[in-house]
């Protein structure tokens, strides 16, 4: 029996057998059990030695996902998956925590597995030369750029939203809708990474509307743990700190507003408006939807594919692509009454 006969039983497709016979965490536990259920039944045995010395024999790429619990990149790896299929590249996937250390993960797995190249799925913002030599494959940084390194252009690729562009974009949308008061909730201001970037957004949408920055109004989490921004919110709302909106720069503290806004007995959008950026899945489910700006998550993938193997293949020389993300309307953004603003 092969792994073919596996899937045809539980009516799925390989690679869902295939992630779910490897602990693969995007695969639900039903489904798990279902495949184990199944590879019992049909006596299949995978011959790992085999499988292993393939990958080293043929073009096999690497996706390295810097904290690989993020639900905001799930569907990136499910695109980046089905694109390097469809270009005749096989994937081993490897999973690290948020502050662990991509580089040399992605050096390690080329050295081991012999890897012709790597998508990086989050990381560092900071790279240098000597980071790219240690991997020495090409590779594509993908969700996220080398904004403050001094790694040359040239030497890799990427694919990303402009942070502070739709940042802007976001904050926008609330002096748009009357809001002068706007808390910005967000990881860390100079921590030389997304959350600077989006935190630059912010402070350029308020200069450029003529309202002054208060950073009494900037909530830290310090960390994107939701319930840090929980508790900064509630403790900011239970003190009386004046404002009417808060622009969050992930969707995930964005929920965890929701429900501090909604446990200090407010609502939302009628008391406070929140705006986000990622649209990941969860957040199509509160109440009310979130208004956040959607990145294309799936296109995110397949670019970043399309990059590493177009240079692997010699058909281009390292690119960088940047994407726009498309507002969600939800309902989580009111107007502010009294104001003059249009």
């Amino acid at each position: 029996m092969t792994i073919k006969d596996v899937a045809a039983y539980c009516g799925v497709s390989v690679s869902t057998v295939s992630r779910a016979l490897n602990g693969h965490p995007d695969v639900s536990e039903d489904m798990r059990n279902k495949v184990l259920d199944a590879a019992r039944a049909l006596r299949y045995v995978p011959n790992r030695s085999a499988r292993d010395l393939a990958m080293n024999q043929s073009d096999t790429i690497g996706l390295v996902i810097r904290g690989g619990t993020n639900p905001f990149y799930t569907p990136i790896e499910h695109a980046i998956e089905h694109a390097a299929e469809l270009r005749g590249f096989g994937i081993v996937p490897h999973q690290l925590p948020s502050n662990g250390d991509e580089i040399d993960e992605a050096a390690e797995l080329v050295r081991t597995k012999r890897l012709k190249g790597v998508v990086l799925l989050g990381g560092r913002f900071d790279y240098s030369t000597e980071d790219a030599q240690s991997v020495g494959v090409p590779f594509v940084c993908c969700s996220y750029t080398n904004h403050f390194g001094d790694l040359p252009r040239d030497a890799y690729s990427s694919v990303s939203i402009n942070d502070k562009a739709e940042a802007y974009k976001a904050v926008r949308a609330l002096i748009d809708a009357g809001h002068t008061r706007i808390a910005c909730l967000l990881s860390e201001t100079d921590d030389q990474s997304i959350s600077q970037l989006r935190f630059d957004g912010y402070c350029q949408a308020l200069e450029d509307a003529g309202i002054p920055l208060d950073l009494g109004l900037v909530l830290k989490t310090n960390g994107f743990l939701m319930s840090s921004a929980y508790e900064q919110v509630k403790e900011a709302i239970e003190a009386g700190l004046d404002f009417t909106a808060i622009f969050s720069i992930a969707d995930t503290l964005a929920i965890a507003a929701m429900k501090a806004i909604f446990d200090t007995g407010a609502t939302v959008p009628d008391d406070y408006s929140v705006i986000a950026i990622d649209g990941i899945e969860m957040s199509q489910y509160t109440v009310p939807t979130l208004t956040t700006l959607c990145q294309p998550q799936e296109t995110m993938g397949q670019e970043a594919v399309r990059l590493l193997v177009d240079v692997l293949e010699g058909k281009s020389e390292n690119e960088h692509v940047r994407l726009k993300t498309t507002q969600r309307s939800g309902g989580t953004v009111g107007r502010q009454e009294g104001s003059s603003r249009t």
